[in-house]
């Protein structure tokens, strides 16, 4: 072979990591609601996405899961790439908003666990910032909520961030998210 040739293959992981790294910026300076950031962003890296796919076995197999999780644990398994992107829970002292369901902010938090309609807002502004991103960059992506669930049971974000999606990336000469099977 000759050692002047760089083939497609051999740039996968660096050109994965680049855009990678451009989605997380992307989805940083997303306008977010009163500009307060409560995003937690990161890249997982291969062992971390192999703890996630056990996971959701797992889940799958205790019965906290669908059975479509073991077709998007396949697709993870393919991937080159995860992102995820998830919210911790804040009010945003609005006055007479009422988005998330309660009165006020007050009667709100007396539901820690019901999210702020401005903390979901915020976070699906930047989870299209950053697949935009991977478009405009030709990388294959899905955004799945099944890798996001077993991102959550494992804390991946901190136990403080109850709101995630996740973006799995993918070069191929396929795409790996086409003729899925259903689950």
């Amino acid at each position: 072979m000759n050692k002047n040739i760089i083939f497609e293959e051999e740039t996968r992981e660096d050109a994965i990591s680049q855009v990678a790294k451009i989605m997380m910026s992307a989805a940083r300076t997303a306008p977010k609601a009163k500009g307060v950031d409560h995003l937690r962003i990161a890249f997982v890296e291969k062992q971390g996405r192999d703890e996630l796919v056990i996971e959701m076995r797992r889940m799958v197999e205790a019965e906290d899961a669908d059975s479509f999780f073991l077709r998007d644990a396949l697709n993870l398994e393919a991937a080159d790439g995860l992102i995820l992107i998830g919210t911790s829970i804040h009010v945003m002292r609005l006055n007479h908003c009422g988005l998330c369901g309660f009165a006020n902010c007050d009667e709100k938090e007396e539901h820690p666990y019901t999210p702020c309609a401005f903390n979901t807002g915020d976070m699906g502004i930047a989870v299209g910032s950053a697949v935009s991103i991977a478009a405009d960059m030709r990388v294959d992506n899905r955004v799945m909520f099944s890798v996001a669930m077993a991102a959550r049971n494992l804390g991946l974000l901190g136990q403080d961030v109850r709101i995630i999606d996740a973006i799995i990336l993918s070069i191929k000469g396929k795409n790996i998210f086409f003729d899925r099977k259903r689950g």
